[in-house]
């Protein structure tokens, strides 16, 4: 089976620009972007019955979750019919409100951008384990998107020092909303977007590459293809394009004992962990698996103690 799993609905990887520049991007403003959930939006004109049927007509298998996120979203009648004739033409429910939740987080997220997955909580679980009992510590997010791993890290391990990068200068926008002034935001291709002061002292690496190979790009639903950048899902012939050269950098900006955490496809893991194992590139690789579906995350740790 090919390693697709890039659904979405309600539940709710980066242009190749061989550039490494640092970017300070501005916060946009949106009047959705972080709209609460709930009855909050001061609509009135579509009854909710008609919306929900709206919304079943055009294929949403949870309509009325969707119409109670809407109305919330909306300031008035004209805006929620904005918003649901978007949701109609197959837009990301999440590009439409303006914001997606995950781990109980809200996040923001604006149209065109990669829409965080629910299976990445396992990635920022693995991100929060790899750094109890760290003081202070230097956490990348490479590939950032929109910054979930980032921005829960943010939340939830104070005095990390926090970096994100991408090439999608649309995607670091919605990452600035979602990081603290503090953090530094980089656009480049890869790792080579880091600035060398950071060479040998990351203690964590997290990263969402693309991983869908290029021959699989008809089997990902309608709203990805249409509504997400293919350098978003996109990894290569066999997926692993960039995963590959994420494995291949990154022992150089690792501190001693630091380590690359990966979300990917499971087969794809176990290929990576077989040529990581012959290449003796990192003191340890494990695969961490998701409970549902195919989402794994490989572990891989750089040789040394690891820092205080």
């Amino acid at each position: 089976m090919s390693p697709v799993n890039p659904g979405c609905g309600l539940q709710h990887q980066r242009d190749s620009v061989s550039v490494a520049e640092p970017v300070a991007v501005p916060e946009t403003a949106g009047s959705a972007a972080l709209a609460p959930d709930g009855e909050g939006g001061k609509t009135s004109g579509m009854e909710s019955g008609e919306l929900v049927s709206r919304l079943r007509r055009a294929g949403c298998v949870f309509a009325e979750e969707e119409a109670r996120l809407l109305r919330g979203a909306a300031r008035d009648a004209a805006e929620l019919e904005r918003l649901c004739t978007r949701r109609e033409a197959g837009e990301f429910l999440e590009h439409v409100v303006g914001s997606v939740e995950l781990m109980g987080e809200r996040l923001a997220v604006r149209p065109g951008v990669f829409v965080p997955r629910q299976r990445t909580a396992l990635l920022i679980e693995q991100t929060l384990a790899a750094l109890r009992g760290r003081e202070r510590p230097v956490v990348l997010e490479a590939c950032c998107g929109v910054a979930p791993v980032a921005a829960l890290v943010a939340r939830r391990v104070p005095g990390a020092d926090l970096h994100a990068a991408d090439t999608d200068r649309r995607a670091l926008e919605s990452a600035r909303r979602n990081l603290p002034p503090s953090a530094a935001l980089h656009r480049g291709d890869g790792l080579d977007a880091l600035p060398g002061a950071l060479m040998g002292r990351i203690d964590v690496i997290a990263a969402v590459p693309p991983y869908v190979p290029d021959h699989a790009e008809e089997l990902m639903p309608r709203e990805a293809r249409d509504h997400e950048p293919q350098a978003a899902l996109l990894g290569g012939r066999d997926g692993l394009e960039q995963v590959r050269r994420l494995t291949d950098a990154a022992p150089r900006w690792l501190a001693p004992g630091g380590q690359l955490l990966i979300e990917m496809h499971r087969a794809q893991a176990r290929v990576m962990t077989d040529v990581l194992h012959a290449t003796a590139q990192y003191a340890r690789a494990e695969i961490v698996e998701w409970e549902e579906g195919g989402t794994a995350v490989l572990r891989l740790r750089r040789d040394g103690p690891p820092g205080p």
